[in-house]
């Protein structure tokens, strides 16, 4: 399976650049430069020029995922199971979850400053939504049956939890995850066009400023390669935590 899914993946990227080249070759206008162009400045500035920028990038969006998955994988799964929290969060969620997130990043950047605190906020803010109407919505959906046989048997609400509620969630989660690594990627690529010098975000649109197309499509690729990244490292926890799939 492993073997198969590297040999997509490398057939998928070679097709890509491949397209890419004849796309450059066609156009012949230094807005798109060719592959090799972007491959060999990449080999040549990443760790004199990149590295850095991509390093606060992904500790920015590991750091807001981990803590959005953690608030929001709590709260949905009590929200799910308890109708009297359900009831109290709900109307809350429901009221703030059409709010354009991003409108609030004025108001972010004036309570928590400009650095990197801000950043983390609103990753979270915008993540963490998804994943607590996922967790809440995953545990109604399990057959209430489930719960009282179980029940019936003397088990607590811990044991509940553990044996039935995380295993038939954990796949959902893992879902949100994914969907929520994205939204980071792209929430980040803005906030860090804001108040910063450092960040994959900043390094692309300052190459664009600059005029350097170069130096543009080889962060564009790093960033895309964080997400790549962020995407395996999700697979990987799949793969962990929910071998019963298989």
């Amino acid at each position: 399976m492993m073997m198969r899914n590297s040999v997509r993946y490398v057939f998928i990227f070679f097709l890509f650049f491949i397209l890419w080249q004849i796309g450059s070759a066609a156009l012949k206008n230094p807005i798109l430069p060719p592959p090799t162009a972007v491959f060999c400045n990449l080999k040549e500035v990443f760790f004199s020029k990149i590295a850095i920028h991509a390093a606060l990038s992904v500790y920015r969006i590991v750091a807001g995922l981990v803590i959005s998955v953690l608030i929001g994988s709590i709260l949905g799964l009590l929200m799910g199971f308890y109708d009297s929290i359900d009831r109290f969060f709900s109307p809350v969620i429901y009221f703030t979850y059409p709010i354009p997130k991003i409108a609030l990043l004025p108001i972010v950047m004036i309570l928590f400053g400009l650095g990197e605190v801000s950043k983390i906020t609103m990753i979270i803010i915008i993540t963490v939504f998804q994943i607590i109407i996922t967790a809440r919505d995953t545990v109604k959906n399990i057959p209430k049956e489930t719960f009282y046989s179980l029940k019936s048997l003397g088990a607590s609400d811990v044991t509940v939890f553990r044996e039935i509620i995380l295993p038939a969630a954990m796949p959902e989660l893992l879902t949100a995850i994914r969907l929520s690594a994205g939204t980071a990627v792209s929430v980040l690529f803005f906030t860090e066009n804001f108040g910063t010098t450092y960040g994959i975000g900043y390094f692309i649109m300052d190459a664009w400023m600059r005029v350097n197309y170069v130096d543009m499509y080889s962060g564009i690729l790093v960033l895309g390669g964080i997400g790549l990244l962020i995407f395996l490292a999700v697979d990987a926890f799949d793969m962990i935590f929910c071998r019963w799939k298989r």
